[in-house]
């Protein structure tokens, strides 16, 4: 019976070091919470800018009207959008960094560089799918676009990582999807999927895996 358990400790053993080799695992979950945080409160800055009621007509007949469409607000949209991006991206990293050293995994290797390149492929496409959206005046879909090339972003490259990204990725693309429904109230959905969905994933992250 020993001899049975010892072999199948082993086996265990062998399993985890080769899953540590093709996959990504040292996402943190704090920096889910983080990033949900960055992207609330980006939200709640663009909500103030534009001084309307999420729930008033006034506001879908505004974002869907092409009236938001001017540099000025279109240069605070972006700034205040690569601010949180940037914070997103430092936060996410250092913290991903410190739990690689904390467990004793490699920051850079075979599956750290597959899984980004599955996730960088959808989001730069994405991004320049919003670009044309932009460019021609189809403002109200930017949100939900972003959600959807997001989400697929995240399926894609959850083959390398942890299975809950995944989930992340359905709940995303199906929000994305929801929000072409309703495309005036496209920075709300941003809010949620970029937000409170990346929060409660950071903490479902750390009560599952970091405990």
């Amino acid at each position: 019976m020993n001899q049975q358990n010892e072999h199948l400790k082993n086996l265990s053993e062998i399993r985890s070091l080769m899953e540590s080799s093709t996959k990504f695992l040292s996402l943190s979950g704090l920096a889910g919470v983080f990033i949900g945080i960055f992207a609330l409160c980006g939200a709640l800055a663009a909500y103030l800018y534009l001084s309307l009621d999420f729930f008033s007509d006034n506001y879908y007949i505004h974002l869907s009207s092409g009236k938001i469409f001017n540099f000025g607000n279109i240069a605070f949209f972006a700034t205040d959008a690569i601010i949180v991006l940037l914070l997103a991206l430092t936060v996410g990293t250092l913290l991903t960094m410190r739990k690689a050293r904390k467990n004793g995994q490699a920051i850079w290797n075979k599956a750290v560089k597959k899984f980004l390149i599955n996730l960088f492929i959808p989001l730069i496409a994405g991004g320049l799918f919003c670009l044309a959206l932009l460019f021609h005046h189809n403002v109200s879909l930017i949100a939900p676009a972003m959600l959807v090339f997001y989400g697929i972003s995240l399926v894609s490259a959850s083959v390398f990582t942890f299975n809950m990204i995944r989930y992340l990725g359905y709940c995303e693309i199906f929000l994305g999807l929801l929000a072409c429904l309703f495309v005036g109230y496209g920075l709300l959905f941003w809010a949620v999927g970029f937000g409170l969905l990346h929060i409660i994933y950071g903490i479902a992250m750390r009560y599952k895996y970091e405990r």
